[in-house]
């Protein structure tokens, strides 16, 4: 069924309900008193207790994407839309700081070979080092 059509159905409903309680409210002058006050009870009472329509969720179309709109929004609806963002980003900050550490702990590494290493550091930095490991390395 369409939207339409669901909405004709209700004010289809609607004028039925109408006319009913109008043929009810005809006969009503002629009851006594307490069986009057009884039904105007009766029918508060009703009108509390009416259950509201449930709210089913809501395909919203904007452009090429879609959402989905869950009804109310209440304090746990807002908690539960915010809640991973903030574990997206804890994520990226546990990352951050794991390859920082990882980082930082090859580069020690390298550091130490160096300094432990027979030769002196600037011995790497000499032009002529290079070519003598290629030669070295092609002597081999």
């Amino acid at each position: 069924m369409t939207t339409t059509d669901l909405l004709h159905v209700q004010s289809r409903a609607d004028q039925f309900g109408q006319a009913v309680a109008l043929r009810l409210s005809g006969g009503a002058g002629e009851l006594p008193y307490e069986a009057r006050e009884r039904l105007r009870a009766a029918r508060v009472r009703a009108i509390a207790a009416r259950r509201k329509p449930e709210v089913a969720p809501l395909v919203v179309g904007r452009g090429a994407s879609a959402t989905l709109a869950l009804g109310e929004r209440t304090w746990f609806n807002r908690i539960a839309s915010v809640l991973p963002l903030v574990v997206l980003a804890a994520g990226l900050v546990t990352i951050h700081a794991v390859q920082k550490d990882r980082r930082a702990s090859e580069l020690a590494e390298v550091d130490a070979a160096l300094l432990t290493d027979a030769l002196p550091p600037a011995a790497y930095a000499d032009p002529g080092f290079a070519q003598y490991l290629k030669s070295a390395g092609g002597a081999d």
